[in-house]
Order: structure tokens, then sequence, then C-alpha cells
């Protein structure tokens, strides 16, 4: 079990006891419990989450898996990571083969098996309220209103996603402007290829606005694999519902905090911890004395609904629905003091009382926007419970507001969470500073390189061990050649956000250029450069017949995106629909092509993380990052489907002649000056 899972799993004897699919499955199943978690999981909360989980799930109650963690563990408030995970599982495992008397040998074909780890079901209640939610929200669409609306107690949504344009349209809705629907194939009957494309373009897109898809391939789409659909979709939506909790979308949110420090904060925080604040904020002034620490347990009775509608429109409010003494009962209460304020239901009573972390987020997230939405309508009511006025947040303004900072974080935070480590990045200055994630990562890229037993595994309590982390990850950085002149562990730790940066982008254009030097037909242990790639990509223009060329990777004339259409279309002919493309003299055509650029890349199988900004901008690094993945994605092809002209020896030979190149190779590697300048 060496190389991936070796990172994941240090401990050898629970690496012996999985394969390497049962391992994946598990933590593709661990990290979904996670996310549903708000990013940190109890090993109290384990009992209720396991119940997905075939053979501990189906043989053993809720109420047994709880007794016997209460027999084993003296601490229930703990977090979980993966290397615990496994041993509850194992454990609970070998209760309910006990319990049901399944033997040994049952036991054994049970973790052998590659497809019977997880009990592959879906909720019946979160079907019907995503159904509910694309019937909303892509009713007008052009192309899908023929087949909306989608019935939820049938599996239309399943035979509806099979060719890729539903969820496409969706991932649009959650962030307008990621897909350009021009590159989507909206014929009536898809062949097999041009299914494909939609789902390699769906995928892609949906890494590239923070989905983890992880271990999904575009044949679970073809072959409408239910849960897999579900999860994806899942995450989309609740991307769309979160995208407002932000203090530039909503700055009110800035009352949460009493200074400029706590705004920086509040501004690092993941959007379920600032809806988790915003709730526990209206509640504190209704009264509520407890704490929701998630969207699960703690919202189960429904009294904390209670105080907040309460809270947001105490003209809707029914003295009922505190005194009853029925859960279920006081959420049907609930949900009809919901309605009365307009609000989308997301879940049923049932639901709430079940604990549907989902669906609880849902229904809350949606009332931030729904109640400053009211509060316009009749201003009489703060209806969210912040202030409408902006002068007592006028200092937000002296906050920085680096967009490229912003912009080259997005990157590098989806990149990373695109490498399956074993923790989830909501922000990198903050998530990276006990260095573990960076040494995963760098483990991944160049296997072996790191010490694991020198290496402390989170949760760290002691700061310097964070910093004996973050040295190492410096060091193998200096191994692997970074430019990291001023850079010490430390900096890391403190959350230095351009020394940061600079880490991460020369680790991602290592982890690129390993990968392209790896490829069999591929320079023949040489090191690869910046100048081999550009060399590559002019090549390939020059012989699909163009005059097209460019001198760097920081040339103005790229800019108009014509150069990656030529390339892209030198690659695979039929990808680049030339009608659709515009002169780019004006800033609108230049961004019409960039979004083309973008979604053809993806549609082909290349996993970008850019926007179209960083093309018109001419984003240095970002042309590097996007012309190798076009050249990985067209060295992987098989020769015999590569357009006339494109041969192994030809890409050796560009190789030979370029490495040479008097190109200044560190040129794209993110400096201190480079960050500040680009």
């Amino acid at each position: 079990m060496a190389g991936y899972f070796g990172v994941l799993v240090s401990d050898p004897w629970l690496q012996n006891q999985f394969t390497q699919v049962e391992l994946r499955s598990l933590k593709s199943s661990f990290m979904a419990m996670r996310r549903e978690s708000s990013g940190g999981l109890k090993l109290a909360e384990l009992p209720e989450k396991m119940s997905r989980l075939k053979h501990v799930g189906e043989n053993l109650t809720e109420q047994e898996r709880a007794s016997f963690l209460q027999e084993s563990y003296q601490n229930l408030d703990v977090d979980v990571d993966f290397e615990l995970f496994l041993r509850v599982y194992l454990k609970l495992q070998a209760l309910a083969t006990e319990r049901r008397g399944s033997g040994a040998k049952n036991a054994s074909a049970f973790l052998k098996s590659p497809t019977s780890t997880l009990l592959h079901t879906i909720s019946e209640s979160e079907k019907a309220s995503y159904v509910a939610h694309i019937n909303n929200y892509l009713a007008e669409d052009e192309f899908l209103k023929k087949y909306l609306p989608i019935d939820p107690a049938t599996n239309d949504l399943f035979e509806i996603a099979k060719d890729g344009v539903l969820i496409c349209k969706l991932i649009n809705v959650a962030v307008p402007g990621t897909i350009d629907e021009r590159a989507i194939n909206t014929k009536r009957v898809l062949n097999p290829w041009e299914r494909n494309e939609n789902h390699t373009l769906c995928l892609n897109s949906a890494k590239a606005i923070g989905c983890t898809v992880v271990n999904i391939g575009t044949q679970d789409f073809i072959e409408g694999r239910r849960h897999l659909v579900l999860g994806v979709i899942s995450q989309i939506i609740k991307i769309q519902l979160l995208a407002d909790l932000n203090l530039k979308k909503t700055p009110q949110l800035v009352e949460l905090v009493d200074d400029s420090k706590d705004v920086e904060e509040l501004m690092s925080l993941p959007p379920e911890k600032i809806l988790l604040r915003w709730m526990n904020f209206q509640l504190r002034k209704g009264g509520y004395s407890r704490t929701v620490t998630n969207f699960s347990s703690d919202v189960k009775d429904a009294e904390a609904y209670a105080h907040l509608l309460n809270v947001l429109a105490p003209e809707h409010a029914n003295p009922s629905t505190l005194t009853v003494k029925d859960p279920l009962e006081r959420a049907k209460l609930v949900l009809e003091h919901a309605d009365k304020m307009g609000c989308k239901r997301y879940l049923t009573a049932k639901d709430i009382v079940d604990g549907s972390p989902n669906l609880n987020l849902a229904f809350v997230a949606y009332l931030p926007a729904q109640a400053l939405r009211l509060q316009a309508i009749v201003p009489m009511f703060t209806r969210n419970g912040l202030s409408t006025q902006t002068k007592q947040i006028s200092f937000l303004e002296t906050l920085p507001d680096d967009a490229q900072i912003s912009r080259e974080e997005r990157v590098f935070r989806f990149w990373l969470n695109s490498m399956a480590n074993s923790s989830y990045i909501d922000n990198v200055f903050e998530d990276l500073r006990n260095g573990w994630i960076l040494l995963e990562t760098l483990d991944k890229v160049s296997p072996g390189i790191v010490n694991w037993k020198i290496a402390s595994k989170p949760p760290i309590k002691m700061p310097f061990r964070k910093v004996e982390n973050c040295n190492q990850v410096v060091k193998i950085g200096k191994q692997l050649k970074f430019s990291l002149v001023n850079i010490a562990g430390n900096d890391i730790v403190q959350g230095n956000k351009k020394l940061i940066l600079a880490y991460l982008w020369q680790l991602m254009r290592y982890n690129m250029l390993q990968l392209l030097k790896n490829l069999r037909f591929h320079s023949h242990g040489k090191e690869i450069t910046d100048a081999d790639i550009l060399e590559w990509a002019n090549s390939k223009v020059r012989n699909s017949g163009s005059q097209s060329r460019t001198d760097s990777f920081k040339d103005k004339s790229l800019s108009d995106g014509i150069f990656f259409l030529e390339l892209l279309s030198a690659v695979q002919p039929r990808s680049v629909n030339w009608s659709l493309v515009t002169k780019g003299l004006s800033e609108e055509e230049k961004k019409m092509n960039a979004t083309y650029i973008i979604s053809i890349a993806r549609k082909l199988g290349c996993s970008i993380f850019l926007l179209p900004e960083d093309i018109i901008e001419v984003n240095q690094k970002m042309m590097l990052t996007l012309t190798a993945s076009i050249m990985y994605w067209n060295l992987k092809q098989p020769a015999e489907e590569r357009p006339c002209g494109s041969s192994d020896s030809e890409t050796g030979s560009i190789l030979d002649t370029s490495s040479n190149s008097t190109m200044d190779d560190t040129a794209s590697e993110s400096s201190i000056d480079d960050n500040s300048s680009n």
C-alpha cells in the first residue's frame, strides 16, 4: 500500500486491513462526512453517520453503534481523522459480525469485495429537495424546459443527467459564467463521444468551483449511478446557497465581530462556519442559551429554529412553537413560520428531526438572503438581524483587497483539494499553517521525499511542532530547487500570504513539469522547462497551418485568446467552432474568447483552475499552466488519435532543441517580486 495511500494511512497494520479500492471508497465516505459536519467530524457523530456504510450500517442500529463507542472511548468530543475512522469502522464491523453470526469467512469476503464497502443508498428527501431546486432555477432554460419540471417521485433526474447538459447548466446557476454554454453539446440526441465530452466538461468545471469529485468519472454519469450523481448535485447546490456568505457580497456580516482583527478572521472562515456564526448571533439576541455547532444533532429538536425565526420575523411568531413538547410538531410549526416569510423549504419536518445535515444547511443558508430581501420590502424589520446601514462597517475599506492574491489563492486551493489530501482546504493562508497538507502534497508530487518519522499529524497543539513541519516543507522545496530566498518555515506558520503563494506556485509548476516528464514518450529523462512547453505550443500551431506565434507566456498578444484557440484546434480539430470565435478586439470580445477557451480545454479533459481574467490580463503563471495542461492532455492521447504531424519523435526533437533555449526558465517562478508585479 505504498505511495498514494501511504500518506493517508501511515500505520502499516491499518494498510494491511484494506485493499486500495476499499481505502479509496472509505476515504470518499469519510470526506463526505467531514464536509457535512462543516469540516470537523466528532467521534460522537459517527454512530449516526456510519449508517450509510454497508455491514456496520445494515447490521447494527444507531443505538448499538453509539453504546459501543461510549464503552470503547472515554472522550467522544475528539476530532476524527481518517485513521481513527478506519479503526472505529473495523471495531464496529467486528461487532456486527459477532452480533449477526456472519463468521470470519463472510467478513473476509466482504473486505475483499471492491464494490461492497459502501451501501449505495440515496436519501429520497434530498433527491426531492434538489429536484425542486432544479425545477425552480432552470425552469426557463431553453434547452431543459422541455424536460422540466422533473417528478421527484421518479428517477427521471438521473435519466436527464445522463447527457451532461443539466449538471453543466446547474454549475452555471451556482457560479455564473463558469461554463461557456457554447461549448456544451446540446443536440437532442447525442452520440457517446458528445455525451462523454459534456461529462468531462461538467466534472472539470465542478472541480474548478470547489466540488470534490475524486473517484467520480464520466462513466458514472452515463450509467446514472444515483449516489454519485446526487452527491455532485448536492455540492453544486451547496456552493450556490453559500455564495453570498462573505463580506464582499454581504458586508453587514461584519457586525458579527468587534474589530478589524476579528474581521480578518471572519474573512478566512469557510461559508458554513460563517453561517453558524450568523445563526448563533441571532439566537443570542433571542435569548437562546445553547450554541449550535452543526446542522444535524444540534437542530434536531427544532428549538433553535423556533428562536431563530422569531428573531428574523417576529410578526409571524406562533407562541405554541416554543411550548409544544413533540419535536416533530415543533418542526412543522417552524416550517409554517418559514412559509409565511416566503422561504424555500428544502426540507420537511421529518428531515429536521432526523438531523439531515445537507437539507438543514440548505434551509439555514437561504435565511440571510431572504431576510435581506424582506428588509427591502418592509424596512420596519431588520429581518436578518443585521443592520442595513454601512456607516458602522466603514473600516472594511481599510482592509487589503488584492484581487490578484484572491484569484491565486482560489486557484491553489482548488488544485490542492483536487489532490485528495486528508483534509479539505477552505483557505490556504489558514489551513496550511501546520504544514501537514503541504507535506501530503509534496509526497504525492515526489513520492517518498517526506520524512514522516519527524512529521507531526494534526491536531497539533504545540506551536513548535507546526514550525518543524513547515521547516521540512521549506527544506524539501530547496531539494526540488524551488526559489525560496528569505522563506522560512515560520513564514508559513504565520500565514505570510505572498510567501505561501510563492511556494504553492512553484509546487504546482513542479508537479506539472513532472507529469510531462514522466510520460513514456517524453524527454528521455531530461528535465522539462517552460521553454519546452512554449516551443511545443508554437510548433503545434505552426504545423496546423497558422502563422500565429507567441514569444513568451507574458506576451500581451495572448489576451485576445486567438493563439490558445488555434492551439486547441491543433490538438483536436473538431474542438473549436470558429463561427463562435470573436476577433478579440474589445474587452467584451476578449472575455468571450477566454471563457470559450477554458470550457473547451475542460471539455477535452484538461484540469485547469484559471479564470477568464487570467487570460485577458495575461497572467504569466496561468498562461503556463493552461498551455502545459493542453500539452499533457495531447501527449496522453494514443499516437493514432492525434492530428497529422503530431508524433512522438516530433515531441522528442522539440524537447531536445528547446531544452537548451536561452529563454529564462525562472521567469515564471513566483518570487516575491513576481507576486507584487504580476
